[in-house]
């Protein structure tokens, strides 16, 4: 019977997974539906709808999705295709690239920001699955700036802003 049952079950991109209070996974997340993070993951999320982090949560590495909604805390580059929703209690640092932006007051936001149709141009080239992308990008050098040879990708200097 439950055989039966999951194998007439919901497409994959309907499916919400949730990574519960208290859980902690280290490594990399994807799913094609949604994923719900209430803990903390440390390493890669993907998913090809949504990610939501709840205001407990925690990401520590990078978010490629969709959709994104976060209320918690985010270390990494995070990318939403579509539309992403900043609200007021996340803590973001580092790179954030989406084609829609909300914020709410109170949402801080410690890094750099690209928005608008123009990011899926450079996006196809900088974001590959592990396995596709080189050790060292060619295209790393140009980011880095002349002034700061030992300042990585990004302005050399980033401002706290409260947003």
């Amino acid at each position: 019977m439950a055989k039966e049952w999951i194998g007439d079950g919901a497409p994959p991109e309907t499916v919400i997974s949730i990574i519960g209070p208290g859980m902690r996974v280290v490594g990399e997340c994807a799913t094609d539906g949604t994923l719900r993070i209430e803990g903390s993951i440390q390493g890669t999320v993907r998913a090809g709808k949504a990610v939501v982090v709840g205001k407990d949560g925690e990401v520590e590495g990078g978010i490629f999705t969709q959709d994104a909604v976060i209320s918690g805390r985010v270390s990494g580059s995070l990318l939403a295709e579509s539309r992403l929703e900043l609200q007021a209690t996340c803590r973001i640092e580092g790179e954030v690239r989406a084609r829609r932006m909300q914020l709410e007051e109170g949402a801080m936001l410690n890094g750099t920001v690209q928005l608008g149709d123009d990011f899926l141009e450079t996006i196809s080239r900088e974001v590959a699955p592990p396995e596709a992308a080189p050790a060292t990008p060619p295209e790393a050098a140009e980011l880095r700036p002349a002034a700061v040879p030992d300042a990585g990708p990004g302005p050399p200097s980033e401002t706290m802003q409260r947003l």
